[in-house]
């Protein structure tokens, strides 16, 4: 195989994908207008479905622009030598493989960066303000988005650094060793990203005594649960829209509520919501998913040992001198139909696991206060309550509205 046929397999990936995404995007579109289905009648007035379905039309418009611009910037990138040029620039900063590549993926993160906040801008401050949910000021989209950076050049440049002197050093073993710090960082995020990395964005406080957290309490002890980290978030900082979930194991397990959420909803409906979240762990959901990631990650930095070395990677986007970090963005373009179907296998799992934590809290607690929590939930956020099969299927991590109320019901 030559590198211009490898460039043309990789143009070739990105406009399928792109295809794929837009004929489900307009497939779901055509479901907007759908009658809402009887076992849903009370999420929506007549008015507020009408206010639903201008949101999910105005997002669809909005995805098909940004995703078009995007795939014309990316596709002109590799067409123009983009590559080869980030490349030489880099290179003339330092003759240090790992410097260089640090500088590479500074270069294309930032630009990447630069490209999207326009998009991200008018998101947060046109659409989801024209319909009542931001609440995020320009202080903190700009705070956010320097805090996103920095945490990007520290744990990212980090890891890559580690992974490219490691690959230096022991060339084709080198992904065993990618994967042992990519596994330890993965669980030590789970561990303490609530603790660490949340204060960074959000402010933490600890559930107040009073009703609802001796409703929690009580619940906790029935089904032999030691919950006695229950934080609130300040989501309203940013977005009307609400949240909860359960994060860290053993002694740093916790359940994070966002203030939104208890906003929202009634003392009966937060405890049936964390019940749902209980039936997680008690299931050993929060276990899979954290193994099934790292042994995924395994697979790809196996294969991508095998690869990573052949010249046709980096000669495939244009660039002349073969390099690790050159290789590791045509491996990525490369890779990612088998990313897509890895995420629908672990989507379907995800699904399944919703079932069972709902099933969970069913039995433990109640049916009915899940069940107007997750009609509120759905009504607040003016989520889609008629989606396409196809669209669920390839997108969704849950389960549908409907779905869920009928299991529920069951």
């Amino acid at each position: 195989m030559t590198s211009t046929t490898l460039f043309y397999i990789i143009i070739a990936i990105i406009i399928i994908n792109f295809i794929v995404d837009k004929i489900l995007d307009t497939l779901n579109a055509k479901h907007y207008n759908d009658a809402i289905p009887p076992e849903l009648q009370d999420v929506y007035d007549e008015e507020e479905y009408k206010k639903s379905q201008a949101y999910k039309a105005t997002n669809y418009k909005f995805g098909v622009w940004s995703s078009t611009f995007s795939i014309v910037v990316t596709l002109a990138f590799l067409m123009f030598g983009g590559f080869e040029y980030v490349d030489t620039l880099a290179r003339s900063y330092s003759d240090n493989s790992i410097i260089i590549a640090l500088i590479f993926f500074g270069i294309i993160m930032l630009g990447s960066d630069i490209i999207s906040t326009p998009f991200a801008y008018y998101k947060t401050f046109v659409i989801e303000e024209q319909f009542g949910f931001n609440k995020t000021t320009k202080k903190t989209f700009i705070l956010d988005k320097i805090k996103g950076l920095l945490m990007m050049v520290v744990l990212g440049g980090g890891i890559i650094a580690a992974i490219i002197w490691f690959y230096e050093e022991t060339q084709h073993l080198f992904w065993l060793y990618a994967w042992a710090i990519v596994t330890a960082f993965t669980v030590f995020m789970n561990m303490f990203y609530a603790k660490l990395i949340v204060p960074m964005f959000n402010k933490q406080t600890p559930l107040e005594k009073g009703s609802l957290r001796d409703k929690i309490s009580d619940y906790a002890q029935t089904v032999g649960f030691n919950l006695d980290k229950i934080f609130i978030i300040d989501g309203s900082k940013r977005s009307t829209k609400a949240n909860a979930y359960f994060s860290g194991f053993g002694s740093e397990k916790r359940v994070t509520l966002y203030d939104t959420l208890v906003n929202d909803l009634n003392e009966e409906e937060i405890v049936a919501v964390l019940a749902h979240e209980v039936g997680h762990y008690k299931k050993k959901h929060i276990i899979f998913n954290l193994i099934a990631s790292v042994l995924l990650t395994g697979l790809t930095l196996y294969i991508l040992s095998i690869f990573i070395s052949n010249p046709l990677l980096s000669h495939a986007l244009g660039v002349s001198i073969p390099s690790f970090h050159v290789g590791l963005i045509a491996f990525g373009m490369l890779y990612s139909p088998i990313s897509e179907v890895t995420g629908f296998i672990m989507n379907h799992f995800s699904r399944k696991f919703e079932y069972q934590a709902d099933d969970y809290a069913k039995t433990t607690y109640k049916a009915e206060p899940l069940i107007t929590s997750l009609k509120k939930l759905s009504k607040n956020s003016l989520s889609n309550l008629t989606p396409h099969p196809a669209y669920v299927w390839v997108h969704y991590s849950h389960p549908t509205l409907l779905e869920r109320v009928k299991n529920l019901k069951k």
